[in-house]
């Protein structure tokens, strides 16, 4: 029997999930197995985007990743980017609310108080009170339960702590309300914990924030540096997507629309390109890495219930406007790592992030460069407002805050239409209805399944990669035992215009 040839895998979608589920892909099926990424924008990266500001290299989409994650520094290190990493400085943050600005708490879990939160310079004396009184009060939960965070908060501590800390953390995070965002999605330790019995929502913030373990000491006997929270990299996102694509080894193919996605006997057939020059390819598997929306446009007709199931997931608008200052007109700047804006404030941003204060690699030519971040979800018309208006309204309120009028050197607005996915209650069971429905030979990744950050992105690229490695082992097994070919038979790898 004639060896069967190598396999081709379709890559729909060149985000960084796309581009790290290929780069696993060539890992797992080898150099002679066909990788084709499509990708309908002029450019691969998805929401993490690098621009030169000013002649620096700058994120104006994802800035930072978790590092206590081990998805990233495995990437980094696979792809011989570990030295690229690089930590914030000790800059704190700080919260803007009733007009004034103060330090942002600590000691609260995306905005949920612990027993140690100390919120006097936050919250009136009722709102105070309400916290105190919280963990005497009865709480129902039931396990596996989950409920909308912002109700929950309300419920628990009235509406100063939803207001004011943690709608502008999870607006932060998801660009979404915490009155719509889950809880079990959102925060799942503070889940976990209350599934494990928690008296109260704060013993439960207790619970779910245990410190980490600490670092053994190192080989000298002295103490390890604890692990750093939060990571970059020093020539930006645009340094991880240069090596996935080159260590990936695939054939990109960008401004290439997926229109159609059709089960064959022997694997999946994509049709691309316009209607009016259709051309179709034939591979034997395909990742989705896209949007949740174009996700359940093509899962329609072959794995119509995870389509549905994808259709509910609602995405969120947002605008980056990036800003670059001499360092004597941006001398008042607040030595702080950047501010977030409560609810209800008369401001058109809902964060700055003084990113040279937080990033020192920065500044290396000592200009100051900060982030102004607007917009979230069901404020779209925020992206209708012209490029021009948008440098304005950050500019005005950098002013409110900080005191900085001068012009800046150089501007960047990068708008994010739909570029984050909302996770609302009953969000694990609709990723789990997706997951679950398809057929073999098709798998999902991206930010719209078990997070948004860029390591949780990475960790359903990988998973997707491994779902279809076992497809195809079992594919190569049935088509090679002796007797009748399998039921798949040889793999198809050719392209043909329709």
């Amino acid at each position: 029997m004639p060896a069967q040839p190598a396999p081709h895998v379709a890559v729909v979608g060149g985000g960084v999930s796309g581009l790290a589920a290929a780069h696993r892909l060539r890992a797992r099926v080898g150099p002679a197995a066909t990788i084709t990424v499509l990708e309908q924008r002029d450019r691969v990266g998805g929401v993490l985007h690098t621009v030169d500001l000013a002649g620096v290299p700058f994120d104006v989409g994802a800035e930072a990743f978790l590092a206590r994650r081990p998805e990233m520094p495995l990437l980094l290190g696979e792809l011989g980017l570990a030295g690229a990493q690089v930590h914030p400085t000790g800059a704190t943050a700080s919260l803007r609310v009733n007009g004034r600005t103060t330090a942002l708490p600590g000691a609260t879990l995306l905005g949920v108080p612990t027993s140690a939160a100390r919120l006097d310079g936050l919250l009136s004396a009722p709102g105070l009170a309400a916290v105190a009184a919280e963990p005497a009060r009865p709480l129902r939960w039931e396990p596996g339960a989950d409920t909308a965070l912002g109700g929950l908060l309300r419920e628990r501590f009235g509406d100063e702590i939803a207001d004011r800390l943690a709608d502008p953390l999870l607006g932060g995070v998801y660009a979404g309300r915490v009155d719509t965002l889950g809880l079990r999605p959102t925060i799942p330790a503070l889940a976990a914990a209350l599934d494990a019995g928690a008296p109260s929502l704060t013993a439960a913030a207790d619970a779910a924030t245990v410190p980490p373990p600490k670092p053994p000491p190192s080989s000298e006997g002295a103490p390890a540096r604890p692990t750093p929270v939060f990571g970059a990299l020093a020539g930006g996102y645009r340094t991880l997507l240069d090596a996935l694509s080159d260590a990936a080894a695939a054939d990109v193919r960008l401004g290439t629309t997926v229109r159609d996605l059709q089960r064959r006997e022997t694997g999946w057939r994509l049709v691309l390109g316009p209607t009016t020059a259709p051309e179709t390819l034939d591979v034997d598997a395909v990742v989705l890495a896209v949007p949740a929306p174009a996700a359940a446009r093509l899962l329609a007709a072959v794995a119509p219930v995870a389509a549905r199931a994808a259709a509910e997931i609602e995405l969120a608008s947002s605008v980056v406007v990036a800003l670059a200052y001499r360092p004597t007109d941006a001398a008042v700047l607040p030595p702080t790592s950047g501010a977030l804006v409560a609810t209800g404030e008369p401001l058109s941003v809902k964060a700055f992030t003084h990113s040279t204060n937080k990033w020192a690699h920065l500044s290396p030519d000592g200009l100051v460069r900060l982030r102004a971040s607007l917009g979230r979800f069901g404020e779209a018309a925020t992206l209708q407002v012209d490029d021009a208006g948008l440098v304005h309204r950050a500019r005005a309120d950098l002013a409110a805050l900080t005191g900085i009028t001068a012009e800046p050197v150089a501007a960047h607005v990068q708008r994010w239409g739909g570029g984050l996915p909302q996770y609302g209650v009953g969000h694990l069971d609709r990723v789990r209805t997706i997951e679950d429905g398809l057929p073999a030979g098709l798998a999902v990744a991206g930010s719209a399944l078990h997070g948004v950050g860029v390591p949780a992105c990475v960790a359903t690229a990988r998973a997707a990669a491994e779902r279809l490695v076992a497809h195809l082992t079992t594919q190569r097994r049935e088509a090679d035992a002796p007797g009748p070919r399998g039921r798949m038979g040889a793999w198809p790898a050719s392209t043909t215009t329709s």
